[in-house]
């Protein structure tokens, strides 16, 4: 685990906790490992104090137009995110409210009628590979996080991903890395790595950097403050 330092080699997280509600953005390249690091974080932390708010889920509303158009629209840049929606939500949850959180169906790349409720936690995890692209997003952020790896890897997992989960055959998931994820990868990802307070190199299978990313993350809580 790296920081992303300055020139006295650290750089000042921000830990303006309101309501004691930690916000956390994990963002890095499709087929990262990020959703391996959330669930990592999730387990090592009571059930009860986690919410997640994955980026996925706010595409925005495009039911209207045909799914002939919408199968072949990028939804890899930041325009393709309702993003006041989610900040939106972030600041109900910590002003104490719960919210209804949108569904999204990758099949037919439309938001779904089906909400699912999200009561306010101790710590929010904001995950998607575009989250530390929007400024009002980033400053309701309390620790911000780029998982990296190599292409290579990241594209064998969107091949095993995108087969099982979404219905893509493989020519299908590599003409969309050529001609989409990976241009917009070095277009709107990976330059936000300049935001993260700290990078997790090796994905998901970086054991040492989530351990000490999770303990990190108790040490903020309250209810550990409160058994010290």
């Amino acid at each position: 685990m790296r920081n992303l330092n300055d020139s006295n080699g650290c750089r000042a997280l921000n830990f303006n906790i309101y309501f004691d509600m930690l916000v956390i953005g994990i963002a890095g390249g499709t087929g990262s490992g990020k959703s391996t690091v959330v669930r990592k974080i999730i387990e090592s932390l009571p059930k009860e104090e986690v919410a997640v708010l994955p980026q996925d889920c706010y595409y925005n509303d495009n039911h209207h137009i045909p799914l002939e158009t919408r199968l072949k629209m990028n939804y890899d840049e930041p325009n393709a995110i309702e993003w006041s929606l989610l900040t939106r939500q972030i600041d109900e949850l910590k002003a104490g409210h719960a919210i209804e959180r949108p569904t999204y169906d990758f099949l037919t790349c439309a938001r779904l009628k089906e909400k699912v409720l999200i009561e306010p936690r101790d710590v929010v995890i904001v995950e998607g590979i575009l989250v530390l692209c929007d400024k009002n997003l980033r400053d309701r952020m309390d620790i911000k996080v780029f998982v990296d790896a190599d292409a290579d890897e990241r594209l064998i997992r969107v091949i095993h991903r995108d087969c099982i989960e979404r219905g893509r055959t493989p020519k299908m998931v590599i003409d969309r890395y050529q001609e989409t994820l990976k241009p917009m990868h070095e277009l709107h990802i990976e330059p936000t790595k300049r935001y993260a307070d700290l990078i997790i190199p090796q994905g998901g299978n970086n054991e040492v950097a989530i351990k000490l990313l999770t303990d990190y993350i108790r040490t903020l809580l309250p209810s550990f403050k409160n058994k010290k």
